[in-house]
């Protein structure tokens, strides 16, 4: 008797199983893509938010050392602020910013004053810059002058 090798399988995958594979691979790069590009969005209002923090914080430094009002601008329509003896800081194109203050530092329409006084005291009020779903708040104290930072997302 003579016995003949049982017939080979073909070794390998199938076209159906190799467009499979890249497909899944496709949507989790998609997935990582959108968390990632969320995370970045975020990264960029909250270092905007914290530079525009630290030019209040140093308007109110100058108000108390030189021991006369300081005002830091922000100027709504253009997207920039501006702090005491410094030049305009402007924010990337798609970043918005609001200003609630006290209608005496107004500016006609789009320039509003957080004003500091040399006793550290303010005129109060905040700051809000936008992008996208992300938005964080600067809050003035108006009694004590302290600036904190809040991040004003539903899901923080």
């Amino acid at each position: 008797m003579i016995r003949t090798p049982p017939p080979r399988r073909a070794r390998g995958f199938t076209l159906v199983e190799i467009i499979a594979v890249v497909a899944l691979i496709a949507l989790a790069m998609m997935l990582v893509a959108v968390t990632v590009g969320d995370g970045l969005t975020n990264a960029k209002v909250k270092a905007a938010s914290r530079d525009l923090a630290a030019a209040l914080r140093y308007t109110r430094g100058q108000a108390i050392v030189k021991r006369e009002p300081m005002a830091l601008k922000v100027d709504v329509d253009a997207r920039r602020y501006q702090a005491p003896g410094k030049k305009w800081i402007e924010l990337p194109k798609d970043m918005d910013i609001k200003i609630l203050t006290a209608r005496s530092e107004m500016e006609g329409e789009s320039i509003g004053r957080i004003r500091f006084y040399p006793d550290g005291a303010s005129t109060g009020g905040n700051i809000e810059l936008i992008r996208g779903e992300a938005t964080w708040r600067i809050d003035v104290n108006w009694l004590t002058g302290e600036v904190s930072l809040a991040d004003l997302r539903e899901d923080s």
